[in-house]
């Protein structure tokens, strides 16, 4: 092909790749510069230039290279933009005869490359662009032509590439006749010399039924017998892919599977089942696979097992991961359509059968391995006992009780009396999974589900017993209503599930067990002499924390036993190993200081506030000046990321328990509050082509062509922040007065915060208090009050738009009955009347109660409708106060007493009154 730029840009562009894949981070860098360099000069020149290289390269690697590169710089955003401007890439930059240069180089680099993988690069390149052309109107007739010319190719390699580009882009095929589409789909799925290009003809059936309206959907049904046909003929290495390939449609469209679902089991139902294993047989040449010796004739001649054992790995291997697929696919259609699987028999059994087989599968051994873990840092891998727990648990919340609790408890009982400890694990980690989903059935027999859980507390197997508490803190969990554990006569070893849903009349009677065992497990070696796990001591301290939450002032005979052995831990648990320790002790000291309350607390309070000082101290949260203590240095991991979090909180506990007793601490803990009330949010942006690695601890969301990276633990931070800081205000009234000019700085930007709800939630419930405290201390201003109506228009304005929750009404009527808000701007009560407009036109939108045919649908409709109706209460009220003849008000009073929306005939007049 002749070359379409000049020989001494093509020579430069050479150089510039050449060291952009080398070792040395220097000329890469330098390389990396001069590409963007010459991008901002001349764009078209050295775009094209990369397209001709990507063709005339010598070696495959380059080529890929250049078309991934080429991918990447097309649509980033172009140098120099300001943010303000639209959003604007290096392609919107080319000239009109430059795109068309740069579409027949990447046409020409899709049916002359040799190589298949490099071809697979160029079909990647083709469809970004073309995909991104047709949404600015360019559309590429060419690339269709060329793409069906290619389906009649004599090579699988470049027929697979013309329906990897109607996968990739099927727009270019949408609003041709739908037969003609059909008819080259369905050649493609049959094509019998390559399993690639049915896969890759599959891929494009599904993005085209995908992207097809209902009109071209009830053309196309035809459509889902070959696709569905692939399937039977395939070998497992492939048949992953397939089915895999089809979930999305199961998904997206299940309705078009409806006529194939008999059929679709009766496939799927062999895939899905574990192979049956006969055991050792005479007849089996090596009967213990596992073993380093088989059968072999003449005796003493040597077998090599070594290939043969990898290829039964291996073959094992594919027929787990089809047999994961398969499932993915059943459980997909659940979902997806839960009516339309229930009408097939077989269904639902054959899907919980599979479910439950698998969850038994796990390893025979390791038992002393399992011992060692902390359970709460177990990984979450994706092995296989997970992936069918996860499985039965979608199932249940997809299919109801009423479906999944029959199939399933025909096979538990006898799971759960089996002699594999495996099964009965199984069986009890089952009930705990699809508690959740079948909660408003099970609850009917939840006797009978008890009474085959307990016996288990007394298995042989410690994993057996450990799925017991699993299961029935399960179900404390996911039920309604709490178990009745009167008739449970067992020790609980994770008791801090149970204790947050029990009554306090329920865990009194077995109050003094517990603890007693629960002391037992904090005095390493008391029982066996031998040292007990750091995770079995940080669970136990964490179980009587819940244990005092719940029982209340029950739990005083405890407090002179309890607390000088947490103070202990604080005092001397110095090694980085314990950091967690140390952090279950401050909340456990916190909550049973809540417990007993001030008057017992009251003689341990100040050796518990040294330590949690010297702590902070450490920590570099703030400066000891302001507070005259002499404490022990205590030597504190900086590492340690649960450190301030925990400390804010046990404040905060510490100050709930002391009361007003607790103001002369506030120069301690007020400093560090306020910085972290005063966290911005720790935001990166970046372009949405480029590969940003997921970070831990960060969400990500689209916007404007960027994706916007969210750390979630600074928000998460000032959000206790805030929480805390209501505490403060609202136990210690007045005496907070010192630090409300702060307080009140950090709270009115705060309703506004974007990134996180609940600070603006905070913030909104601290406003009131805040005010309460500076009028009862005298320390409330004059500018104090004159923003906060501002404040109050702009917050309206904007929450009254997203999301108006009772939480923020409740906030601002509390607001407004302080006697200092009454004088208002008339942009406030403008900015009312939008509000309540907004919300009153969502409450207009509420589903006809006619057309609530589930459960859960009543369900959510009806939480919504009584936040509504609390905003609406609270909307009222302030609209009152503002104007008792507001107009709003009669629009208001409809929505509620009907119902329905207040007719809005006449908006502009109401917004003129108001």
């Amino acid at each position: 092909m002749d070359p379409v730029v000049p020989q001494e840009i093509t020579a430069e562009l050479t150089q510039i790749l050449a060291n952009l894949v080398l070792g040395d981070n220097k000329i890469r860098s330098n390389a990396e510069k001069a590409v963007n360099d010459r991008l901002v000069q001349t764009p078209d020149l050295y775009l094209l230039a990369l397209a001709q290289f990507a063709i005339a390269a010598d070696t495959e690697v380059m080529r890929s290279f250049s078309l991934v590169l080429l991918r990447r710089l097309l649509f980033r955003s172009a140098p120099h933009q300001q943010h303000k401007e639209p959003r604007s890439t290096l392609y919107d930059q080319l000239p009109s005869q430059a795109l068309t240069t740069l579409e027949r180089l990447l046409l020409h680099s899709l049916s002359h490359e040799p190589s298949d993988s490099v071809r697979r690069k160029s079909v990647d390149t083709v469809c970004d662009l073309a995909n991104n052309a047709m949404t600015r109107g360019r559309p590429w007739h060419a690339l269709q032509e060329q793409a069906f010319n290619m389906t009649q190719n004599q090579e699988a390699g470049f027929r697979e590439c013309a329906f990897r580009v109607f996968s990739g882009c099927p727009n270019l095929v949408i609003d041709l006749q739908t037969a003609a589409v059909l008819s080259v789909f369905q050649k493609g799925l049959q094509d019998g010399q390559s399993v690639d290009v049915r896969l890759a003809a599959l891929r494009a059936c599904v993005s085209y039924l995908t992207a097809s309206d209902a009109h071209q959907l009830a053309q196309s049904l035809s459509l889902l017998y070959p696709m569905l046909d692939t399937l039977p003929s395939l070998p497992n290495v492939h048949l992953k892919a397939f089915l895999g390939s089809l979930t999305p449609l199961c998904a997206s469209h299940p309705t078009l599977f409806a006529p194939h679902l008999p059929a679709l089991l009766s496939f799927l139902r062999a895939l899905i089942m574990p192979t049956a294993d006969s055991g050792p047989t005479p007849t089996v040449a090596k009967p213990f696979p596992a073993t380093s010796t088989s059968f072999a004739f003449p005796p003493g001649q040597a077998v090599q097992q070594s290939d043969d054992g990898d290829a039964e790995a291996a073959e094992d291997e594919e027929k787990q991961q089809v047999r994961r697929a398969a499932l993915e696919l059943m459980v997909t259609l659940s979902e997806a359509k839960p009516s339309m699987v229930k009408r097939v028999e077989g269904w639902t059994f054959a899907t919980v059968r599979a479910c439950l087989e698998g969850m038994g599968e796990l390893p025979e051994d390791g038992l002393e391995a399992w011992l060692e873990v902390d359970p709460s840092e177990e990984s979450q891998d994706e092995s296989y006992p997970q992936v069918y727990e996860q499985s039965i648990d979608r199932l249940a919340c997809a299919l109801g009780g009423k479906e999944v609790l029959p199939p399933a408890f025909q096979c538990i009982p006898s799971m759960l009396a089996s002699y594999d400890w495996r099964l009965r694990h199984a069986g009890l980690m089952a009930i705990a999974a699809i508690a959740e989903g079948t909660s408003k059935v099970m609850q009917l027999e939840l006797g009978k589900v008890v009474d085959l859980v307990t016996p288990m507390f007394r298995d042989a197997h410690p994993r057996v017993r450990y799925a017991a508490c699993q299961c029935l803190g399960q179900l404390c969990t996911d039920l309604e209503e709490p178990l009745n554990l009167v008739s449970m006569h067992m020790r609980l070893l994770r008791l801090s599930t149970f204790a947050k849903a029990l009554n306090w009349d329920v865990l009194v009677p077995y109050l003094d067990p517990i603890v007693e065992r629960l002391l037992k497990l904090l005095d390493p070696g008391a029982e066996t002499g031998k040292p007990v796990k750091g995770y079995v001591q940080e669970q136990a301290i964490t179980t009587l924390a819940m244990v005092a939450d719940a029982s209340e002032a029950t739990f005083v005979k405890h407090y002179g036993t309890i607390m000088p052995l947490l103070l202990n831990v604080l005092q001397n648990a110095n090694d980085p190993s314990h950091q967690k320790l140390r952090v279950k002790a401050m909340e456990c000291a916190g909550l049973i200081a809540i417990a007993v309350g001030r008057d017992v607390f009251r003689s341990d309070a100040r050796a518990l506030i040294d330590a949690l000082i010297n702590i902070q101290s450490m920590t570099c949260l703030f400066s000891l000046a302001r507070y005259n203590c002499v404490a022990q240095t205590l030597p504190v991991d900086r590492s340690d990321t649960l450190l301030a979090t925990y400390l804010i909180a046990t404040w905060a506990k510490i100050c709930q328990a002391l009361g007003p007793e607790f103001e002369p601490f506030l120069p301690v803990v007020m400093p560090p509050l306020l910085n972290a009330a005063s966290a911005k949010a720790d935001v990166s942006i970046y372009d949405e082509e480029e590969d940003d690695p997921e970070r831990e601890g960060w969400e990500t969301i689209s916007m404007d062509g960027h994706i916007v990276g969210i750390r979630t633990s600074t928000i998460d931070e000032k959000c206790q922040a805030f929480d805390t800081l209501v505490i403060y205000c609202s136990v210690l009234g007045s005496r907070f007065g010192p630090y409300l000019t702060q307080a009140l700085e950090l709270t009115l930007p705060a309703l506004q915060f974007y990134f996180h709800e609940g600070v603006r939630e905070a913030a909104c419930r601290l406003v009131p208090l805040l005010m309460s405290c500076g009028k009862s201390s005298g320390t409330l201003t004059p500018p104090m009050v004159t923003c906060l109506p501002l404040q109050a228009r702009d917050t309206l304005r904007v929450v009254g738009t997203h999301a108006f929750t009772p939480e923020l009404t409740n906030g601002f009527v509390d607001w407004y009955e302080t006697p200092a808000s009454r004088t208002w701007p008339r942009s406030a009560n403008v900015a009312a009347a939008d509000a309540a407009r907004t919300l009153a036109k969502r409450a207009a939108r509420r589903p006809n109660p006619a057309a609530r045919r589930t459960d859960d649908d009543r369900d959510e409709i009806a939480l919504m409708e009584e936040m509504e109706e609390f905003a609406l209460e609270d909307m009222e009220k302030a609209l009152r106060m503002l104007d008792e003849g507001h107009p709003l008000l009669i629009a208001v009073a409809s929505v509620r007493e009907l119902g329905h929306a207040y007719a809005w005939e006449d908006e502009g007049r109401l917004t003129r009154d108001a």
